[in-house]
């Protein structure tokens, strides 16, 4: 899913920069043939990537938030249960090896 994911964020990427190129290429027409003047075709061009620059965060936004839809969903531990767990783990490995050391020397002082 993960590899899901990977290729549409680099489909997306291609798709902004295929379009970008083309949109200069349309603008660079209708200056040339009389539609535009030089700053419209620039103030247009400008224009129409912010907005498609817009939809590109929003696009982002909605695949990000179905993300965390779906891994919410799963039984998967999220990185921030993962380092907790983690945490409890060396924190118990500490606690054993402190108790292990009292132990050992309750034993010798038994002798």
């Amino acid at each position: 899913m993960i590899d899901t994911m990977k290729k549409l964020g680099l489909f997306g990427l291609g798709m902004y920069a295929i379009t970008e190129e083309k949109i200069d290429e349309y603008v660079k027409e209708l200056v040339e043939n009389g539609d535009f003047n030089k700053e419209e075709g620039k103030k247009f061009v400008e224009d129409l990537l912010e907005k498609q620059k817009q939809q590109q965060e929003d696009l982002e936004d909605k695949i990000s938030s179905k993300v965390q839809e779906v891994f919410g969903k799963s039984d998967l531990a999220s990185k921030e249960e993962i380092e907790a767990l983690q945490k409890k783990i060396e924190d118990l490995e500490t606690l054993l090896k402190e108790k292990g050391e009292e132990v050992v020397e309750e034993e010798k002082a038994e002798e």
